[in-house]
């Protein structure tokens, strides 16, 4: 019974710390972010953290690793194969536009990592396979689409997916400097209703059989 109990605790200890890291990275990014403020934050040590994650760019990697395996877990889920397409064209923008709203460390850290030019994510042996779930269902759905005749088939499913990042990424990374320009909070629950219908509407206008 001791060995399954010493492994829940050091999944537990990873857990945590990949979660104090997460906060921290986005807070200061990966230059300003100290191992001795994340240990601190979570009353352990940096040696205990070093332990786990070897130094500070492979715990920075790890917490990439793990932001980016939430949203494609989440797009896993969505039930491609029973929904009809249109449909589910829509709710897998919407699903985007609800985490990357309930995630915005995430959309810091993608920022960071961009302003690195993704030299970290270079360096991981996971995150190269994450890209492939997200466009496998975004494949499928458009293949029903245009099977259906409700999709046009000249569509590069990577194209749509950038479609849906930059409108859902636009919002969080960049609305201070919109609100300072624009007097708008983007976040502003008033607003959030048309956003999300407009995301859905302007993608299926596109992707409209002509």
């Amino acid at each position: 019974m001791a060995q399954p109990d010493r492994v829940r605790d050091a999944d537990r200890t990873r857990a945590e710390i990949i979660e104090v890291a997460t906060r921290e990275f986005a807070d200061k990014g990966y230059a300003g972010a100290r191992v001795d403020e994340i240990a601190a934050k979570m009353s352990s040590t940096k040696r205990m953290i070093y332990y786990y994650f070897g130094n500070k760019e492979r715990l920075y990697i790890e917490v990439l690793e793990h932001a980016y395996a939430g949203i494609r877990a989440i797009e896993q889920q969505l039930d491609v194969e029973h929904l009809d397409p249109v449909d589910a064209m829509r709710q897998l923008a919407e699903l985007t536009f609800d985490h990357h709203e309930s995630h915005p460390d995430f959309i810091r850290l993608v920022s960071i990592e961009n302003i690195h030019h993704a030299e970290h994510i270079a360096r991981s042996t996971v995150l190269g396979g994450l890209a492939n779930p997200a466009l496998d269902v975004l494949t499928r759905i458009l293949a029903r689409g245009h099977e259906s005749g409700a999709f046009r088939g000249d569509v590069d499913p990577l194209d749509i997916h950038m479609l849906i990042s930059s409108f859902c990424v636009f919002r969080i990374a960049n609305r201070h400097t919109w609100g300072a320009i624009f007097k708008r909070d983007m976040l502003d629950p008033a607003y959030r209703p048309q956003h999300r219908q407009m995301l859905g509407d302007v993608l299926l206008d596109y992707l409209a059989a002509r």
